[in-house]
C-alpha cells in the first residue's frame, strides 16, 4: 500500500522552461540598466574634470593677472599647455615660489590619451586667439578644453565636446 506513494523528486520541463523565462526577462531589464549607469558615470566624470581643469586655468589667469609688471609678465596670462598647470610657474613671489594648479593628469573620461606623451591628455583645446567655435588649437596657449568624444550626452540633446 505504501509503495505505491512516492515521493516527487526534480522539476517538470515546465516549472523549468518558466523559471528560465523569468530569468531571461529580469536579464533584459538590467543589462540597459547598467550600460546607462555606466554612461552616467563617464558623464559625471566627465563635468568634474572639466571642471576641475577649466578652474585650475581661471586660477592661472588670475594670479597672472595680479602678479606685477615685469620681466616675468608676458604672453597672453593663460598657461602655453596642459603641463604647465601640473607643472606649475613662478609668478615672482619670493616668498610663493612655483606655484602648481593641478596634481595629476586629469584625462577626458570617454577619449582618454593612446599614450603618456600625449601632450592634451585626450582633450581638445583652444587658445585665447582661437575663434569661440574653433575645432583647431593654434598653440599659443591653452584658453579652453573640450571633450574630443562626439557622443550624445544621456538628455539626448547635447553633445560632450560643447560641454
Amino acid at each position: 500500500m505504501f509503495g505505491a506513494l512516492k515521493a516527487r523528486t526534480g522539476l517538470s520541463l515546465i516549472e523549468l522552461v518558466v523559471t528560465m523565462t523569468i530569468l531571461g526577462i529580469l536579464a533584459a531589464g538590467v543589462i540597459p540598466f547598467t550600460r546607462m549607469t555606466a554612461q552616467r558615470t563617464k558623464e559625471m566624470e566627465l563635468h568634474r574634470n572639466l571642471r576641475t581643469i577649466r578652474s585650475a586655468i581661471d586660477d592661472y589667469k588670475r594670479k597672472f593677472d595680479r602678479m606685477p609688471d615685469g620681466p616675468l609678465k608676458t604672453g597672453s596670462g593663460y598657461p602655453k599647455d596642459l603641463q604647465e598647470l601640473l607643472d606649475g610657474r613662478d609668478f615672482g613671489d619670493a616668498k610663493t615660489g612655483k606655484i602648481k594648479f593641478l596634481r595629476r593628469k586629469i584625462y577626458d573620461p570617454f577619449h582618454p590619451p593612446e599614450s603618456n606623451s600625449d601632450d592634451t591628455w585626450g582633450w581638445n583645446l583652444r587658445s585665447s586667439v582661437d575663434k569661440s567655435d574653433s575645432t583647431t588649437w593654434g598653440k599659443e596657449d591653452v584658453f579652453d578644453v573640450y571633450s574630443m568624444s562626439e557622443g550624445t550626452a544621456l538628455d539626448g540633446k547635447t553633445k560632450y565636446n560643447e560641454w
